[in-house]
């Protein structure tokens, strides 16, 4: 006897996303598959929609952040999508044209197989806060170049950016192609109970899991880009003084809230001084005064606290902390925090349990590259990795030996920006691919079709009774194979 198979409780979905649902896939059946001109326009309107509102979208982040650098969200959010949008209007035509395979059997004349890239449908796209037009756009990128249309929710913490997304979109898209909501009132678990084509979903873990079993109800395929603890690992022929100044970079870039930043990292013992040292100098000369406007604020006020709290956790179970802003403490009202970096800290300590996600660096020690690769490896395999040698074997023992889901060499997150490599995690990390032409295919149904020749083998000598002649020519398929 079967056991009954149990449901949960179905999800309400607000009437807004379900119209607008349901308008989109309307649109879909009437038009499944927009040609190379219509996606090429797509992708420029996307364009022209950035450029022509820049100052309000950069406005709106700032007001999000309170406080969030000019010079980050140019170069993070918009260099970063115009490049993407750039990109893949480029390579369109190319990544849209079906492609050619062999056929298997001899016995197949005339026949041809091929592959061809169509639109999946509808994609919804859940956004974090962190980079929300990065986050937002680099994705539509690629679900546009595919021929999709998409819903897309931002986070509760994008609600200015969110706004104006949603009042300027309509004069670049039709909301049968993309949409834009805010978040609020618990509305995302049914956003992700929507039975979308596709879900890219950008965030914790934690909020992970929980999309991907909303996403289950309905088979919906998912991609996840979540994060976790990212270690650099300098080596010893690697001079301190640059691994500082390229490490500290991104520590400081967007205060630290970044999912491939490094979390913690590992020096050769003995080390550590130098570093903080270097550090220290750096940051004095690059940021004089954390309450300025080249220095993000955090978020908000919960994750402030909670990285006030890390660090106190830290302190109390007897790390050494360095305030690399030379004294200048945190203000909450600005909700400036200044880096910190925690060293020797040990497994007891939130700073080592959790994603930091801020400005924060533990400091662990090493003597042999084998005692890095196995602390890394019994923990969730991280987003990324970064190895920082001149030593090509030591380079590769690490990209051989510890899995992430990317990697940047003698330096941090910049495998993220690079246009033709695939971005995604591993394992708790995420799953899935975009960025490039796995953003595309990504977003694509990647459809076998056979074509029969005029004259079809199995219907001339395959028909039963076996016996006999299909038995006789099978027989003489399976002694070419050996």
């Amino acid at each position: 006897m079967n056991a009954p198979v149990m449901t949960a409780s179905p999800i309400a979905v607000p009437p807004e996303f379900q119209s607008c649902f349901d308008r989109q896939r309307a649109a879909y059946l009437a038009a499944p598959e927009p040609g190379h001109d219509e996606r090429i326009a797509d992708l420029k309107a996307l364009s022209r929609l950035l450029k022509e509102n820049r100052e309000e979208l950069v406005a709106a982040i700032n007001a999000d952040y309170g406080g969030r650098s000019e010079f980050e969200t140019l170069f993070a959010e918009y260099f970063v999508v115009l490049e993407t949008i750039a990109d893949a209007t480029r390579n369109l035509g190319k990544w849209m044209k079906p492609q050619k395979r062999h056929i298997d059997f001899k016995t197949y004349p005339l026949a041809k197989n091929r592959v061809i890239p169509q639109p999946l449908g509808l994609v919804g796209v859940i956004v974090p806060w962190n980079f929300p037009l990065n986050l937002s756009f680099c994705p539509l990128a690629a679900i546009i170049a595919a021929g999709n249309r998409a819903m897309v929710k931002m986070s509760e913490n994008s609600q200015a950016l969110a706004k104006v997304l949603m009042r300027i979109t309509p004069n670049y898209f039709p909301a049968e192609k993309l949409v834009f909501f805010e978040d609020g009132g618990g509305r995302g678990p049914a956003f992700s109970s929507l039975p979308f084509d596709h879900l890219l979903f950008t965030g914790s873990g934690t909020t992970g899991r929980s999309v991907m079993a909303n996403a289950a109800r309905n088979l919906t395929p998912v991609t996840l880009e979540l994060g976790g603890k990212s270690p650099a690992i300098v080596a010893p022929d690697f001079p301190i003084k640059t691994a500082a100044e390229r490490i500290l970079w991104v520590k400081m870039f967007n205060a630290g809230q970044i999912c491939t930043n490094v979390d913690y990292m590992f020096l050769p013992r003995g080390k550590e001084d130098e570093f903080v040292d270097h550090c220290r100098r750096l940051f004095k000369a690059r940021i004089p005064d954390i309450n300025g406007a080249d220095y993000t604020s955090i978020i908000d006020q919960r994750a402030f606290d909670r990285l006030t709290a890390t660090l106190e956790d830290a302190r109390a179970k007897g790390a050494r902390i360095v305030n690399l802003a030379d004294g200048q403490n945190a203000d909450a009202k600005r909700r400036k925090f200044a880096p910190h970096v925690v060293i020797d800290p040990t497994e007891d300590m939130v700073v080592m349990q959790r994603e930091i996600f801020g400005p924060i660096l533990p400091i662990k020690t090493y003597s042999d590259r084998q005692e890095v690769a196995d602390y890394v490896n019994a923990r969730d395999r991280p987003l990324a990795i970064y190895p920082f040698t001149n030593d090509a074997g030591l380079r590769d023992f690490y990209i051989s030996h510890v899995m992430s889901g990317g990697v940047s060499v003698n330096e941090a997150l910049l495998h993220v920006g690079q246009h033709d490599l695939p971005f995604g995690g591993v394992g708790a990390s995420g799953m899935g691919h975009y960025h490039a032409r796995e953003g595309f295919n990504t977003f694509s149904k990647l459809r076998p079709v056979f074509y029969q020749g005029p004259f079809s083998p199995i219907q001339a000598f395959f028909q039963p009774p076996y016996a006999g002649r299909p038995m006789k020519i099978l027989q003489m398929m399976l002694k070419m194979r050996g």
